[in-house]
Protein backbone atom coordinates (compact mmCIF):
# COMPACT_ATOMS: atom_id res chain seq x y z
CA UNK A 1 0.00 0.00 0.00
CA UNK A 2 1.52 3.24 -0.96
CA UNK A 3 1.86 6.35 1.55
CA UNK A 4 -1.41 8.17 -0.58
CA UNK A 5 -3.42 4.95 0.21
CA UNK A 6 -2.17 4.70 4.08
CA UNK A 7 -2.55 8.25 4.99
CA UNK A 8 -6.39 8.05 3.57
CA UNK A 9 -7.28 4.98 5.71
CA UNK A 10 -5.57 6.29 8.93
CA UNK A 11 -7.70 9.26 8.33
CA UNK A 12 -10.95 7.55 7.95
CA UNK A 13 -9.82 6.21 11.95
CA UNK A 14 -9.16 10.26 12.67
CA UNK A 15 -12.55 11.47 11.24
CA UNK A 16 -14.92 8.82 12.33
CA UNK A 17 -13.55 8.95 16.00
CA UNK A 18 -13.23 12.64 15.97
CA UNK A 19 -17.72 12.69 15.76
CA UNK A 20 -18.38 11.97 19.55
CA UNK A 21 -14.84 13.65 20.55
CA UNK A 22 -13.82 16.67 22.88
CA UNK A 23 -11.95 19.23 21.31
CA UNK A 24 -8.60 18.67 22.83
CA UNK A 25 -5.94 21.77 23.26
CA UNK A 26 -3.80 21.86 20.17
CA UNK A 27 -0.19 20.67 20.78
CA UNK A 28 2.63 21.03 18.74
CA UNK A 29 3.61 17.24 17.92
CA UNK A 30 6.78 16.26 16.00
CA UNK A 31 6.24 15.40 12.26
CA UNK A 32 7.77 11.87 13.25
CA UNK A 33 7.46 10.01 16.29
CA UNK A 34 10.59 8.12 18.31
CA UNK A 35 9.46 5.28 16.87
CA UNK A 36 9.85 6.61 13.58
CA UNK A 37 6.12 7.38 12.58
CA UNK A 38 4.67 10.07 10.78
CA UNK A 39 2.08 12.15 12.38
CA UNK A 40 -1.44 12.14 10.52
CA UNK A 41 -2.44 15.73 9.87
CA UNK A 42 -5.81 17.91 10.05
CA UNK A 43 -7.03 16.42 12.79
CA UNK A 44 -8.25 18.52 16.00
CA UNK A 45 -9.21 15.59 17.94
CA UNK A 46 -7.10 13.00 18.11
CA UNK A 47 -3.15 12.30 17.82
CA UNK A 48 -2.65 8.93 14.99
CA UNK A 49 1.08 8.17 14.24
CA UNK A 50 1.74 5.72 11.14
CA UNK A 51 3.65 3.55 9.76
CA UNK A 52 3.17 5.06 6.34
CA UNK A 53 4.56 2.26 4.13
CA UNK A 54 2.57 -0.33 5.96
CA UNK A 55 -0.94 -2.40 4.05
CA UNK A 56 -3.90 -2.57 6.18
CA UNK A 57 -5.44 -4.65 3.46
CA UNK A 58 -3.79 -7.74 4.10
CA UNK A 59 -5.26 -7.99 7.43
CA UNK A 60 -8.24 -10.01 7.26
CA UNK A 61 -7.98 -11.91 11.17
CA UNK A 62 -8.07 -9.81 14.38
CA UNK A 63 -5.99 -10.98 17.02
CA UNK A 64 -7.86 -8.73 19.92
CA UNK A 65 -6.11 -8.42 23.43
CA UNK A 66 -7.55 -7.57 26.23
CA UNK A 67 -7.90 -3.76 27.26
CA UNK A 68 -5.72 -2.30 30.03
CA UNK A 69 -7.39 0.03 32.57
CA UNK A 70 -6.15 2.76 34.61
CA UNK A 71 -7.89 5.18 36.33
CA UNK A 72 -7.09 8.67 36.33
CA UNK A 73 -4.68 9.87 38.65
CA UNK A 74 -6.09 10.31 42.43
CA UNK A 75 -9.24 9.16 41.43
CA UNK A 76 -10.00 7.32 44.70
CA UNK A 77 -8.75 9.98 46.86
CA UNK A 78 -10.74 12.62 45.52
CA UNK A 79 -14.04 10.37 45.40
CA UNK A 80 -13.38 9.92 49.19
CA UNK A 81 -13.13 13.02 49.87
CA UNK A 82 -17.15 13.79 50.75
CA UNK A 83 -18.35 10.39 50.40
CA UNK A 84 -20.19 8.43 53.65
CA UNK A 85 -18.85 4.87 51.87
CA UNK A 86 -15.87 4.61 50.69
CA UNK A 87 -14.50 3.66 47.30
CA UNK A 88 -11.89 0.91 48.45
CA UNK A 89 -9.30 -1.12 46.49
CA UNK A 90 -11.39 -3.82 45.29
CA UNK A 91 -14.39 -1.56 43.84
CA UNK A 92 -11.85 -0.08 41.57
CA UNK A 93 -10.57 -3.33 40.67
CA UNK A 94 -14.16 -4.41 39.81
CA UNK A 95 -14.71 -1.20 38.03
CA UNK A 96 -11.53 -2.07 35.91
CA UNK A 97 -12.44 -5.33 35.24
CA UNK A 98 -16.33 -4.45 34.10
CA UNK A 99 -14.57 -1.95 31.93
CA UNK A 100 -12.38 -4.35 30.15
CA UNK A 101 -14.91 -6.51 29.53
CA UNK A 102 -16.92 -4.76 28.01
CA UNK A 103 -14.01 -3.29 25.78
CA UNK A 104 -13.80 -6.90 24.47
CA UNK A 105 -17.37 -7.32 23.89
CA UNK A 106 -17.90 -3.77 22.27
CA UNK A 107 -15.10 -4.55 19.96
CA UNK A 108 -15.90 -8.29 19.43
CA UNK A 109 -19.54 -7.34 17.91
CA UNK A 110 -18.56 -4.46 15.76
CA UNK A 111 -15.11 -6.06 13.69
CA UNK A 112 -17.53 -9.89 13.63
CA UNK A 113 -20.29 -7.91 11.99
CA UNK A 114 -17.94 -6.55 9.83
CA UNK A 115 -16.77 -10.06 8.65
CA UNK A 116 -13.15 -10.58 10.56
CA UNK A 117 -12.07 -13.35 12.51
CA UNK A 118 -10.60 -12.97 15.78
CA UNK A 119 -7.89 -14.94 16.47
CA UNK A 120 -5.33 -15.82 18.96
CA UNK A 121 -2.61 -16.79 16.77
CA UNK A 122 0.23 -15.10 14.56
CA UNK A 123 -0.11 -15.45 10.87
CA UNK A 124 0.35 -12.86 8.00
CA UNK A 125 -2.85 -12.15 7.87
CA UNK A 126 -3.32 -11.53 11.12
CA UNK A 127 -3.35 -7.89 12.39
CA UNK A 128 -2.92 -7.30 16.31
CA UNK A 129 -4.97 -5.08 18.55
CA UNK A 130 -3.14 -4.09 21.98
CA UNK A 131 -5.85 -1.26 23.50
CA UNK A 132 -5.40 0.88 26.74
CA UNK A 133 -7.63 2.70 28.44
CA UNK A 134 -6.38 5.47 31.17
CA UNK A 135 -7.34 8.22 32.77
CA UNK A 136 -10.46 6.51 33.65
CA UNK A 137 -12.39 9.01 35.51
CA UNK A 138 -15.88 7.31 36.72
CA UNK A 139 -17.94 10.69 38.27
CA UNK A 140 -20.47 8.36 40.18
CA UNK A 141 -19.76 5.14 40.90
CA UNK A 142 -21.98 2.69 41.95
CA UNK A 143 -19.94 0.94 44.79
CA UNK A 144 -21.16 -2.16 46.62
CA UNK A 145 -21.62 -1.78 50.52
CA UNK A 146 -23.73 -2.80 53.20
CA UNK A 147 -26.02 0.83 53.00
CA UNK A 148 -27.34 2.30 49.74
CA UNK A 149 -25.81 5.33 48.38
CA UNK A 150 -27.31 7.01 45.37
CA UNK A 151 -24.77 9.07 43.10
CA UNK A 152 -25.71 11.70 41.30
CA UNK A 153 -24.29 13.56 38.25
CA UNK A 154 -24.24 15.46 35.27
CA UNK A 155 -22.24 13.17 33.19
CA UNK A 156 -21.13 9.96 33.70
CA UNK A 157 -17.15 10.83 33.37
CA UNK A 158 -14.37 10.37 30.78
CA UNK A 159 -11.50 8.16 29.67
CA UNK A 160 -8.67 7.80 27.23
CA UNK A 161 -8.04 5.00 24.81
CA UNK A 162 -4.37 4.80 23.60
CA UNK A 163 -4.60 2.06 20.40
CA UNK A 164 -1.84 0.49 18.80
CA UNK A 165 -1.43 -2.06 15.98
CA UNK A 166 0.96 -4.43 15.16
CA UNK A 167 1.86 -6.80 12.44
CA UNK A 168 1.51 -10.09 14.65
CA UNK A 169 4.31 -12.16 12.36
CA UNK A 170 6.70 -9.16 12.69
CA UNK A 171 5.83 -7.39 15.41
CA UNK A 172 5.85 -4.21 13.58
CA UNK A 173 3.88 -1.33 14.84
CA UNK A 174 1.55 0.22 12.44
CA UNK A 175 -0.49 2.73 14.12
CA UNK A 176 -0.45 4.36 17.52
CA UNK A 177 -3.45 6.31 18.27
CA UNK A 178 -4.89 8.45 21.08
CA UNK A 179 -8.31 9.61 21.62
CA UNK A 180 -10.30 10.64 25.00
CA UNK A 181 -13.99 10.80 25.20
CA UNK A 182 -16.54 12.53 27.38
CA UNK A 183 -19.79 11.69 28.65
CA UNK A 184 -21.58 14.98 27.20
CA UNK A 185 -23.01 16.74 30.07
CA UNK A 186 -26.96 16.80 30.47
CA UNK A 187 -27.35 20.27 32.46
CA UNK A 188 -28.85 18.55 35.22
CA UNK A 189 -28.00 15.99 37.80
CA UNK A 190 -29.70 12.79 37.65
CA UNK A 191 -29.21 9.48 39.70
CA UNK A 192 -26.10 7.30 38.22
CA UNK A 193 -25.70 3.44 38.61
CA UNK A 194 -23.75 1.00 37.14
CA UNK A 195 -26.59 0.11 34.54
CA UNK A 196 -26.18 3.86 33.27
CA UNK A 197 -22.73 4.21 33.65
CA UNK A 198 -22.09 1.17 31.87
CA UNK A 199 -24.63 2.27 29.15
CA UNK A 200 -22.83 5.66 28.80
CA UNK A 201 -19.29 3.43 28.80
CA UNK A 202 -20.53 1.73 25.64
CA UNK A 203 -21.52 4.68 23.95
CA UNK A 204 -18.29 6.04 23.95
CA UNK A 205 -16.77 2.27 23.29
CA UNK A 206 -18.89 2.11 19.95
CA UNK A 207 -17.78 5.29 18.46
CA UNK A 208 -14.45 3.87 18.66
CA UNK A 209 -14.86 0.23 17.46
CA UNK A 210 -16.58 1.52 14.06
CA UNK A 211 -13.49 3.96 13.94
CA UNK A 212 -11.09 0.64 13.88
CA UNK A 213 -13.53 -1.37 11.49
CA UNK A 214 -14.18 1.48 9.24
CA UNK A 215 -10.60 2.23 8.46
CA UNK A 216 -9.69 -1.39 8.04
CA UNK A 217 -12.60 -1.70 5.64
CA UNK A 218 -11.38 1.08 3.61
CA UNK A 219 -7.96 0.08 3.42
CA UNK A 220 -9.11 -3.69 2.38
CA UNK A 221 -11.15 -1.69 -0.27
CA UNK A 222 -8.38 -0.32 -1.09
CA UNK A 223 -5.83 -2.93 -1.82
CA UNK A 224 -8.44 -5.37 -3.36
CA UNK A 225 -8.98 -2.10 -6.02
CA UNK A 226 -5.41 -2.09 -6.39
CA UNK A 227 -4.56 -5.53 -6.64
Amino acid sequence: MNSNKMSFAIMVLVLVTSICSPVWAKKKLPAINDEGMELVKDSDLATVYADPGADLGIYKRIWLEDATVAFKKNWQRDQNRNRPFKVKTQDMERIESDVATLFREVFTEELIDGGYELVEEVGDDVLKVVPAIIDLDVTAPDIQNSGREYGYSESAGEMTLNLELFDSLTGDKIVKATDRKQDFRRGYIEWRTSVSNRADAKRMMVSWAKALRTTLDEARSATTISN
